[in-house]
């Protein structure tokens, strides 16, 4: 998970970097990522077994976290060129509160009253850093924002319960080939030229996210939602950081006091220890098998 850190940070800041340069679309940034994961997936684990494509097409569950997928990466994207690689993370961030909800609501997974508390830490942070001090309600691409993180919230839930059937590489390779369907004609009316420059960070930018996701994908198979998002709270900060270091991305007291309540929110979730009420099946595990006893994790 430390892995995937190191990983998205670089892709956002990458991200980033491209606004500055020719401001090239949310649309042409998201293809390119989704490109460039199935040549990642095809290059390096089609080899090593377990990749289904047939799977993405007929498995409903994947079907969904592809679409979800798609249209949360392009969100993302958008935000973090409208209002800043700091606040878009902090915003997105909000998913791994999200996510441990719909956990407990889908998967069975314990809501603890730490929960709670923590999804109303995190929804008072979400309203001072979207700027409910001056008496404004959150702009548009704030609520996409927040949208996106419940959608990322989804996707995680979605994956944790596909890795019961489904491969790290086919869930990922879902991913790619929706997030292609819904960006590829955007990406096609916004067709533009662009310097070598742009070329390189599209490019690089996708190879970090791809490898990321990987990571990522690859952790959730054996942490459960809340507990394997605590290492992504290393995310917002590192990119805040960034941000400031070399976008000149600044941020008001009461700012800093709602991005602190939305990472300790996030950190009150992480530290939950849900019971699992679905075990899932050890790597090699066959479909059809009993799944694994109920069990405490930690």
């Amino acid at each position: 998970m430390l892995l995937s850190v190191a990983l998205f940070a670089g892709n956002v800041l990458l991200i980033r970097a491209l606004g500055e340069y020719g401001s090239v679309d949310s649309w042409i940034i998201a293809t390119s990522r989704f490109l460039v994961g199935f040549a990642v997936l095809f290059g390096f684990f089609t080899r090593r077994g377990g990749f289904q494509p047939r799977n993405m097409l007929t498995n409903p569950l994947l079907i969904l976290r592809g679409v979800m997928g798609g249209f949360g990466v392009w969100i993302f994207y958008l935000t973090v060129i409208k209002i800043g690689v700091g606040r878009a993370t902090f915003i997105s961030n909000t998913y791994v509160v999200f996510g441990a909800v719909m956990a407990a609501v889908f998967l069975h997974e314990r809501l603890t009253t730490r929960l709670v508390i923590s999804l109303a830490l995190t929804m008072i942070g979400l309203a001072l850093l979207t700027g409910i001090t001056d008496l404004q309600a959150p702009g548009g691409y704030e609520w996409l924002g927040i949208l996106g993180a419940v959608i990322a919230g989804a996707v995680v839930v979605s994956i944790r319960k596909l890795h019961q059937t489904e491969n790290s590489s086919t869930i990922f390779g879902a991913q790619c080939l929706y997030g292609l369907m819904i960006s590829t004609g955007p990406t096609v009316t916004l067709a533009m030229p662009m310097i070598t420059i742009v070329i390189v960070l599209l490019i690089g930018s996708g190879l970090l996210a791809a490898f990321g996701q990987l990571a990522m994908t690859q952790a959730y198979k054996d942490l459960p939602v809340a507990q394997g998002s605590v290492m992504q709270l290393l995310l917002p900060p590192t990119i805040a950081v960034g941000g400031m270091v070399f976008f000149d991305e600044s941020y008001s007291g009461v700012e800093m006091i709602g991005a602190g309540l939305i990472l300790f929110g996030c950190l009150i979730t992480a530290w939950t220890k849900p019971r699992l009420s679905s075990g899932l099946p050890a790597s090699g595990t066959k479909t059809g098998r009993k799944p694994p006893p109920i069990r405490p994790v930690g």
